[in-house]
């Protein structure tokens, strides 16, 4: 596919244009993690904006200075409401993804804006990677991000359009990798880890995990597009009533299980890669590994012999079971509209698999 180049000063008045969205993102929202958490991943944002490898050492100080002044930018943001996205003259809704995408394809470039867990915004903007269409949603992939926030998810389902963020994929595994070492537990995760050579080529066994579990990303995200054409658009107006509740978590738990019960545990299961399975299942929430122990037993027995079956199994019976859990969450949301999020949190117990 041939782009168009776009000249530089085009090109950094909409990145700029993005970012002062992320940036306002940031300021509503980025204190909202623990402590060690929350330097975590300034830490990586630092290394993200200042262009620094992975291997590379960062100074304390520099991280330190970086910090203050972006508090420093957050608090003077206050209130800010999030600005139209500029292009080429043109003043578009961070929000209106068809239309940014439509005016960056010739320029090679993708765009996301929307709302993630707990009602978080989320923007970015990168060089897009490559562009698939399929019968009811287009997916891009992309590549080296210009614009984000603090919080890159590795994929996010907008309507019909599917993001998955190549960068963002390769830097959460580098923080997953970073937190695992530190104690080294022998789980699920480390075991995805010992399937590469780390220690010796961090870079080439970076890479080799990002393009395998970047194919993982895209599965639950087509199984995500299912799920979504089952549920319908009331789901997702029940999430946005539920925000920052219990019942939240819970909804969106269920919602990945059913998405990933119709399309990943199965393509987990046909392709036999050890080192995916084992990151699917360390890359599982507390909720979803509380609402969902028929899959860690599964696992367990997968781990004796590697026989795909109990998991092929479980999937099988999780499309019907997750299913009706959703249908039960939507009819308790029809009755009682946001006033439902303590019974479908009085749910968990029974509905667990």
């Amino acid at each position: 596919m041939h782009h168009q180049p776009i000249p530089c000063e085009r090109l950094e008045e909409i990145r700029l244009s993005v970012q002062h969205n992320c940036h306002i993102a940031d300021a509503r929202h980025g204190s909202e993690y623990g402590l060690c958490t929350y330097l975590m991943k300034m830490r990586e944002y630092f290394r993200w904006e200042m262009g620094r490898g992975f291997n590379d050492n960062l100074g304390k100080d520099e991280v330190g200075d970086w910090l203050t002044e972006r508090e420093d930018l957050w608090g003077s943001l206050g209130e800010s409401e999030f600005t139209a996205v500029r292009i080429e003259g043109c003043e578009y809704d961070p929000f209106d993804n068809q239309s940014i995408n439509r005016s960056l394809s010739e320029y090679g470039l993708v765009y996301s804006g929307g709302l993630g867990y707990t009602g978080r915004p989320h923007f970015f903007l990168a060089e897009l990677e490559h562009k698939e269409e399929l019968p009811d949603y287009s997916v891009y992939v992309s590549g080296i991000e210009l614009a984000r926030d603090l919080v890159a998810p590795p994929a996010m389902t907008r309507g019909d359009l599917v993001f998955v963020r190549r960068e963002s994929v390769r830097r959460m595994l580098w923080e997953k990798l970073e937190t695992w070492r530190w104690a080294r537990p022998d789980n699920a995760l480390g075991r995805a880890f010992a399937c590469y050579d780390f220690e010796q080529d961090l870079g080439a066994s970076l890479e080799a995990m990002t393009s395998n579990e970047l194919e993982l990303v895209l599965l639950h995200e087509r199984g995500e597009c299912l799920a979504g054409d089952r549920l319908g658009g009331q789901w997702n107006q029940m999430l946005l009533d539920f925000t920052q509740t219990p019942a939240e978590l819970v909804a969106r738990a269920v919602r990945d299980h059913l998405a990933d019960c119709l399309v990943t545990l199965p393509a987990l299961a046909e392709m036999g890669r050890d080192a995916s399975s084992h990151f699917y299942m360390g890359n599982l929430t507390a909720m979803r590994k509380d609402l969902f122990p028929g899959l860690s037993e599964a696992y367990e027995s997968w781990l004796l012999d590697r026989d795909s079956s109990p998991i092929r199994d479980i999937a099988r019976l999780g499309v019907d079971h997750w299913s009706k859990a959703a249908d039960e969450m939507l009819e308790l949301y029809r009755e009682e509209g946001a006033g439902a999020a303590a019974r479908i949190d009085e749910l968990t117990e029974a509905i667990r698999l």
